[in-house]
């Protein structure tokens, strides 16, 4: 027996190039089922539904959600709220105040996590709903998944973005540092790898958290790759530690900033850019070092969103109603890669990917620790989607000194 009421659909977290197309992907796949009475959005997460912040998305037209769909950041805006047991136990009792009895949390980590909590309370309180988690991420990270949603795009603009900076480096050499976010898992720092074309291209150096940051071996990199192409571009994630865990802008910066998870602030400030260009100024006597920290760039940038990330974006949106929907199942809907390259979807159960995070595999690393191996490049190259832009260089042969 079909279970009928209204639908609750809400975003968290940090914003990307498609999470919209989740968002629209599950409104209008819930509309073809009867039994789904009214489709409500939460603004600003789960912190509007605490707050009762709902617009009726059953009133939209089917041409405005396609324009939002195709447009970058959280439509129904974000929170970085970290629900306990009892904001849940809230979201819930204005849940079933509403009759809410299909939940959809588009998110990370912490949102899988929010799902399993007010599904479990909704059980506990013998109240019949589906609650489904729809991932997100450009961090990449969420357990059981091939890829996230999210991460394509963001590594698309990475991977475009160092490109342009390693262009730039070979016109006025120096040593240039892109800081890219990535507190745990350094999936999106990785991709910049995939802006070398030519043996001399940068990044020439690519460290993520995964590995220790040992800052003697990391000025010893440097100088050999300057010594060798008199010049040196660095991809580096926010979140690169020491061998006791300890972020390396701790280490230097003079004040660290945390934030309301009180997690140590390593976005938002160019901290760890000025760290590492001053040390290798110190150490190399190199006068031209330059860092920039990518910051929000990466999440929701306009002109750079991979059309396999849109697809699949939509897709898990699709499922994730026809889970809840027409099956009457609850968990998290995964991405998995079939054959070269495909995806398959599943609905995994919840307990597999809250709160846990995944890191790179060790195949992805190199040994020395400070760039990737081609297994990685074949693993990030589809996500990224076609028409990625190709350098060119000239090739004219030079003219023969007359004066010498």
């Amino acid at each position: 027996m079909s279970l009928q009421g209204k639908m609750l659909i809400a975003q968290g977290g940090g914003p990307t190039a498609v999470i919209n197309q989740s968002l629209v992907g599950a409104v209008l796949e819930a509309r073809k089922y009867p039994q789904v009475t009214r489709i409500y959005g939460a603004l600003n997460g789960v912190s509007g539904i605490i707050n009762e912040k709902f617009v009726d998305l059953t009133q939209e037209t089917e041409h405005n959600l396609e324009m939002v769909a195709n447009t970058t950041s959280s439509a129904l805006m974000s929170t970085r709220d970290k629900p306990d047991a009892e904001y849940c136990k809230k979201m819930f009792e204005v849940m079933r105040a509403h009759d809410i009895r299909y939940f959809f949390y588009i998110g990370g980590n912490d949102s899988s996590d929010t799902v399993r909590i007010v599904g479990e309370h909704a059980k506990s309180e013998g109240y019949e709903m589906r609650a489904v988690h729809i991932p997100k991420t450009i961090d990449n990270d969420l357990m059981v998944n091939d890829h996230t949603p999210g991460y394509g795009s963001a590594a698309r603009f990475v991977a475009q973005a160092f490109m342009g900076a390693n262009l730039d480096n070979r016109a006025l050499p120096g040593v240039y540092i892109g800081v890219v976010m990535g507190r745990h898992a350094g999936f999106l720092t990785a991709a910049a790898a995939m802006a070398q074309q030519f043996p001399d291209d940068g990044p020439h150096l690519v460290y993520v958290p995964e590995r220790v940051f040992d800052t003697d071996k990391f000025l010893a990199d440097v100088k050999k790759v300057y010594d060798q192409y008199g010049r040196c571009v660095i991809a580096v994630s926010e979140g690169i530690q020491d061998e006791n865990g300890v972020p390396i802008i701790t280490k230097f910066a003079d004040k660290v900033e945390k934030d309301a998870h009180g997690n140590v602030q390593l976005s938002g400030s160019g901290a760890l850019g000025d760290v590492l260009t001053k040390h290798i100024k110190d150490n190399l006597n190199i006068k031209r070092v330059r860092a920039d920290t990518f910051g929000y760039l990466q999440r929701s940038f306009m002109g750079c969103v991979s059309e396999v990330d849109q697809i699949e974006a939509r897709e898990v949106g699709e499922r994730a109603a026809q889970y809840a929907i027409l099956h009457n199942l609850e968990g998290s809907v995964t991405i998995h890669r079939v054959g070269d390259y495909a995806v398959d979807y599943q609905l995994t159960d919840i307990t597999k990917i809250a709160a846990l995070t995944k890191l790179m595999p060790a195949e992805f690393i190199n040994e020395e620790g400070n760039h990737v191996t081609e297994a990685f490049r074949s693993y990030v190259r589809p996500l990224l989607g076609s028409n990625m832009p190709v350098a060119g260089r000239l090739r004219a042969p030079q003219v023969e000194k007359l004066v010498k």
